[in-house]
């Protein structure tokens, strides 16, 4: 079970500040890195090169990944001062769920390459600071083992909509048992993407039998094996391989779903403004506007620089949910600045796992959260709907005078 979820206080970012001083004056040492890129580097050391390569890599050139981060770069906050910032509520609601800050931890799939707890661990640490967790299709732990862990928390489910319909169905229909709350369908991965590092190792995890624990525990997907999964598991990869990726999916399908789940429904991967129009007419309950976090197009727009068309087209209907290249509390104060209402967090929680199993992605989401905190405080802010896109500028372009 999830252990007792502990309260965020409303001044997180000085004391987590005073929480890291005061270990390092009694001796203590820092379970995680603090510094960003020296989390990445602790836990590239921690893991085999082809899964550091898989959680750390993207399409082709990467020329994505570096985009988002650029992006942020060209935004500048526009700090306000003599304000009384000494009390702040950093909280919103999100489909009916009022959570302490507006961060989510992101579907990271095959987690159990990274440790054996995998997302047992990571949502464990999401629910002890009442984070919503989004569990991956292609998780290392099952539907229902990750919900027994979480408890009463909140938690999202993340669909990959392979060929198979109706396996698809079932487990949604499944999460919706397990007490999720939502269906996150992810679009952008149809196909998976060219991606340089897997192909140089020769690493795909699904076909060692990693991340297929919701498949080889569903009732369709067992169905249409000749015999158990555990009697076969070449078996499994095959079949997995055959149904995983569904080039043919289109709008029309949503009615499909919408037919077979109450849960409300997010469609991530949004990056055109008219797609964002088209989600809103078909009905589902919210948007995550994301490219994969760089892994699918190389030489895609930057999640960020999307995020504005998107939010005018929306023109508030639904939520509209941000994800790919956050790594500071400043990205996250951007991202909510330019019209997003949460935030998703990804990579860096991987590299705490990687480190320091659920204490480890507890102390990068406590790092995170003191960080947004003292972005929000020090620019004069005390909750997060006082942020517009007036609040920032753009940076002057290279060679300007």
């Amino acid at each position: 079970m999830a252990k007792k979820s502990a309260a965020v206080p409303i001044s997180f970012g000085p004391e987590r500040e005073l929480q890291i001083y005061q270990q390092s004056l009694t001796g203590g040492k820092l379970p995680v890195p603090v510094p960003v890129a020296l989390l990445e580097q602790k836990a590239k050391e921690c893991l085999s090169q082809a899964a550091y390569d898989y959680v750390a890599g993207g399409a082709a050139g990467e020329r994505t990944m570096r985009a988002n981060l650029e992006a942020f770069y060209r935004w500048r906050i526009v700090p306000r001062v003599l304000g009384d910032v000494s009390s702040r509520d950093l909280s919103v609601k999100i489909l009916g769920a009022k959570i302490p800050y507006p961060v989510i931890l992101a579907p990271i799939g095959v987690q159990g390459i990274i440790r054996p707890e995998a997302d047992l661990a990571s949502a464990r640490a999401a629910a002890s600071l009442k984070l919503p967790f989004v569990l991956s299709t292609v998780s290392s732990h099952s539907i229902e083992k990750v919900a027994e862990a979480m408890g009463d928390a909140v938690r999202w489910f993340q669909l990959y909509w392979g060929k198979d319909h109706e396996l698809a169905a079932s487990m949604v229909q499944r999460a919706e048992r397990a007490g999720y709350s939502a269906v996150v369908v992810t679009l952008d991965t149809r196909l998976l993407g060219w991606r340089e590092r897997d192909l140089q190792n020769g690493y795909l995890p699904f076909l060692l039998g990693e991340g297929l624990a919701n498949y080889v525990s569903d009732p369709v997907f067992r169905s249409k094996l000749a015999q158990p999964p555990e009697a076969s598991p070449i078996d499994v990869v095959r079949l997995w391989g055959s149904i995983f990726s569904n080039p043919s999916l289109t709008w029309g399908d949503l009615a499909f779903l919408r037919k077979r789940t109450r849960l409300p429904i997010l469609l991530k991967g949004i990056l055109d403004a008219d797609d964002a129009a088209k989600a809103v007419a078909a009905g589902v309950d919210g948007i995550i506007v994301s490219n994969h976090g760089g892994r699918q197009v190389d030489g895609s727009i930057a999640a960020l620089d999307a995020l504005p068309g998107v939010v005018k087209k929306v023109r508030g209907r639904v939520p509209v949910l941000f994800d790919s290249g956050i790594r500071w509390g400043a990205d996250a104060f951007k991202a909510l600045a330019l019209g997003a209402e949460a935030i998703l967090l990804g990579r860096p929680y991987i590299w705490g796992l990687a480190i320091a199993g659920e204490d480890g992605v507890r102390e990068v989401l406590r790092n995170f959260l003191g960080d947004f905190d003292l972005a929000m405080a020090l620019s004069g802010f005390t909750a997060c709907e006082q942020l517009r896109p007036a609040v920032l500028v753009r940076a002057p372009s290279e060679g300007s005078k």
